[in-house]
């Protein structure tokens, strides 16, 4: 039985991951309408009705705006930090679970492990999962690579990893000033150099994938992004560059 990933859209227009083992599939975060939600589902062959749960990383609209409509349609358990809850109004869900950011858990046959990351939300967290011996780790919004973050995230598999900006087209672009300090701060976004220090320093030899995702469309550039990557996407068995519009399709980490 292998794990296999795919994304809805990845970037600041909204939000979904879906990761799979067997019969089981859960949505990380859900930044759409449940029309959309069902639309982008149906291009990778599932349907909201296929999913055993919902996954939350943090409060922020383009990843939460979709989760509490999709759950109560669908009756969709939801998984999610106590801070992440507080934090927003999002209604009455069917079920809720209430995850600490170090304490591992388990879907089915998928095992999740939270990992605390230092982004400008509640109790924000990001995932490694596992299945049959094979690594995901999904790694978006944040502001700075700890060394806490390294040690969970440095041995996956697979990895899909936030590029979100160029520090130089974040400085001369459209945000307001206090924007700017948000998303370049440390608790904000990394940068594509951030990503390919990160990269450096804890080794991707082991990656079968490496999917460099939330790229902003208006601090950064497909073009950018690669060019700050390249060297380790060079050496990395597929590398592939996450859009807003398709996210990305389905891939399989093998074990």
């Amino acid at each position: 039985m292998t794990l296999r990933f795919a994304s809805l859209g990845s970037g600041s227009k909204g939000n979904g991951t879906l990761v799979r083992s067997g019969d089981h599939c859960l949505l990380v975060d859900c930044g759409f309408t449940i029309k959309e939600t069902e639309r982008r589902m149906a291009r990778l062959g599932l349907s909201p009705a296929d999913l055993s749960a919902i996954l939350v990383t943090h409060e922020h609209s383009d990843h939460l705006s979709g989760v509490a409509p999709l759950a109560r349609k669908y009756g969709l358990p939801v998984f999610l930090t106590p801070g992440t809850l507080r934090a927003r109004d999002i209604g009455k869900l069917p079920r809720v679970h209430l995850i600490e950011g170090h304490q591992p858990f388990a879907v089915a046959d998928i095992q999740v492990t939270p990992v605390a990351v230092p982004h400008d939300a509640r109790e924000a967290a990001q995932f490694v999962f596992r299945s049959r011996g094979a690594s995901l780790g999904l790694l978006t919004d944040l502001g700075t690579v700890t060394p806490h973050v390294e040690t969970h995230f440095g041995d996956c598999d697979a990895l899909v990893l936030e590029a979100n900006h160029d520090p130089q087209m974040l400085a001369q672009g459209p945000y307001p000033p206090s924007l700017k300090r948000r998303v370049g701060g440390a608790y904000g976004h990394l940068s594509n150099q951030q990503a390919a220090g990160f990269l450096q320093r804890v080794g991707f030899e082991q990656l079968q994938h490496l999917v460099v995702a939330h790229i902003s469309e208006k601090n950064n550039t497909l073009e950018l992004a690669q060019r700050a990557l390249g060297g380790v996407a060079e050496e990395v068995g597929n590398c592939i560059f996450a859009c807003q519009q398709q996210g990305f399709d389905w891939l399989q980490v093998e074990k």
